[in-house]
């Protein structure tokens, strides 16, 4: 793989940064590997900063990859958060094809906005608050 994970603990969350080649196969690989490191540190909210070089996947690619890592996680995470300041609106994109398959997860501009927002959930019912829009 053309990539590398970063880790970094946090109270509530643990950040993920990803460095390397931009590819659906780098993408499908670190988020198979930050599932791992999920169930091995027993901590379902993450914080995902991608950080790839090279051109942005074509929106076919996004959907592949944000449906078949949706679907391989379904059940687990108890919140994602995502920033790629590269993608733009496409994270957006890839953030509407996770949820619609379950996936609690949301797209930000900015590491600083997506980590307010973690550490601001709360553990309980009303987690699930994370599909509103603020």
């Amino acid at each position: 793989m053309t990539y590398e994970v970063k880790y970094e603990s946090r109270p509530t969350f643990f950040c993920a940064r990803i460095t390397g080649a931009n590819s659906a196969d780098a993408v499908s690989g670190y988020l198979a590997d930050i599932l791992e490191e999920c169930q091995r540190r027993d901590c379902y909210r993450v914080l995902i900063d991608e950080q790839l070089d090279g051109p942005r996947l074509e929106i076919d690619d996004v959907y592949a990859v944000a449906s078949e890592g949706a679907m391989k996680a379904l059940g687990v995470f108890h919140a994602i958060a995502f920033v790629d300041e590269k993608m733009g609106e496409m994270a957006y994109f890839a953030e509407t094809v996770a949820v619609n398959r379950g996936m609690p997860v949301r797209a930000f501009p900015t590491t600083g906005h997506a980590e307010a927002w973690l550490a601001g959930l709360v553990e309980g019912p009303d987690e699930q608050n994370i599909f509103d829009s603020e």
